[in-house]
């Protein structure tokens, strides 16, 4: 049976084995200083929080505009909140964010990448979605620039991950972390809860397969379904292009006796799906993962059809705790929206960046590879762990693979707004 927490690979030839101590040096200031200064192309959407003295600089990439806009600008937002409280407390560690619009287009996230470096980024903190996250991760990797992703989920944005048959097709980033379950991991979990809580016994899939996002979650997914022994009826797909038309997709899990379809697909698609599925007359459960989030703010879609919908997600803005609804005031105030879990994500990408700096007594005039590489020693030393809005109460740790490693909460939608499934 697949882990919930994902399984450590050995890791390509590390660069931390020619660097060991350096985060000692930057604690000593010996780490030599090469930011560049000069301001950001103005391509793109940016942002600045306003530190109190010498400040990492985090560059963040991710869609500010079109069809996913809904990500990135919660992604935006969640770390700006994050960056101007470390900034307002005037520690050690203070921070500069800016924050480039990539319209969930790979080719333009690249050039967001380099107009940052062109800024003096010295830290990436994205990208949001999952294919424009594989390029630029692509591209740090070869400049050994430390990149933590609040949401790009594939096992292709970190590598060193083994196929089915045990195969590594893509050696390991080193220098690149997620703060978000990685697909298989959502894909296994889901299968695990929904037979834990025994959803449904005969279940149909409807999955995007011209996306890396989807497939990932359907392949584990399945193979975990088959080691549970829950029974799939139906199994159907579609394509970007061909993301209009459901009726094909869910008459084949109405006429198979589906009584619960799980969407490893983003809320657009979903939301046609709802309301499809409603004028058909069939009304299945609906359980999905994090790309579900959002679907109550689909312009036009009528949210009462989402009602009882599941999904898996690391957080939930109607929990109760302090630290939840203190984010949740600030994030509506300059949103004028309730903060979804990428928002929550990105927030606790940037905490975690602060710590682990911290605990590096690396300097924020270092060059952004030194810092890198002290980042690295400290992410994967053993030592480290993590608690924020999204890791449920308990500490959070990353494997050599870069694999994050916390717990998922079940939510369920009443009432119009996400609820703990199992409260």
């Amino acid at each position: 049976m697949s882990s919930l927490n994902g399984t450590s690979f050995n890791p390509v030839v590390s660069r931390r084995s020619i660097i060991a101590g350096i985060a000692g040096l930057g604690a000593a200031g010996v780490l030599a200083g090469c930011s560049n200064d000069e301001g950001a192309s103005s391509a793109g959407s940016s942002s600045t929080g306003s530190a109190t003295g010498a400040a990492f600089k985090i560059g963040g990439i991710g869609p500010t505009t079109g069809a996913a806009a809904i990500y990135g600008n919660a992604v935006k937002n969640g770390a700006q909140i994050a960056v101007d409280e470390i900034n307002a407390a005037g520690g050690d560690i203070q921070f500069e964010l800016n924050f480039q619009d990539d319209e969930n287009d790979a080719e333009r996230a690249v050039n967001a990448y380099n107009n940052l470096k062109d800024w003096g980024m010295q830290i990436l903190m994205g990208t949001v979605t999952t294919t424009p996250c594989v390029a630029v991760s692509s591209e740090t990797n070869t400049d050994n620039m430390f990149q933590i992703t609040p949401s790009g989920s594939s096992t292709d944005v970190i590598g060193g991950q083994p196929d089915a048959d045990g195969n590594v097709s893509t050696p390991r980033k080193e220098n690149v972390f997620q703060m978000c379950f990685t697909d298989p991991n959502q894909g296994a979990a889901s299968a695990q809860y929904i037979s834990e809580q025994a959803l449904g016994t005969k279940i149909a899939i409807i999955y995007n397969n011209s996306d890396t996002y989807s497939t990932g979650i359907y392949n584990s997914f399945k193979a975990e379904a088959g080691e549970l022994g829950l029974e799939i009826v139906s199994e159907t797909t579609f394509t970007d292009d061909s993301a209009t038309d459901f009726s094909v997709q869910l008459n084949d899990a109405k006429n198979a006796g589906a009584d619960l379809v799980f969407l490893p697909i983003y809320y657009t698609p979903i939301s046609l799906i709802l309301t499809q599925a409603n004028q058909m007359g069939y009304a299945p459960k609906w359980f999905g993962v994090d790309g579900m989030d959002g679907l109550l703010t689909v312009e036009g879609f009528d949210t009462a059809l989402a009602e009882g919908c599941m999904l898996l997600t690391p957080f939930v803005a109607t929990a109760e705790d302090e630290a939840t609804k203190d984010f949740v005031a600030k994030f509506e105030e300059i949103a004028d929206e309730t903060p979804n879990q990428f928002a929550a994500d990105a927030y606790d990408c940037v905490y975690a960046l602060k710590d682990a700096l911290e605990q590096a007594g690396v300097a924020a005039d270092a060059d952004y590879s030194d810092i890198c590489d002290a980042l690295v020693e400290v992410f994967t030393s053993g030592d480290f762990s993590f608690t924020g809005l999204t890791t449920a109460g308990e500490a959070a740790t990353w494997s050599e693979t870069g694999e994050i490693s916390k717990q998922p909460m079940g939510m369920v939608i009443q009432g119009g707004v996400y609820m703990p499934l199992d409260a």
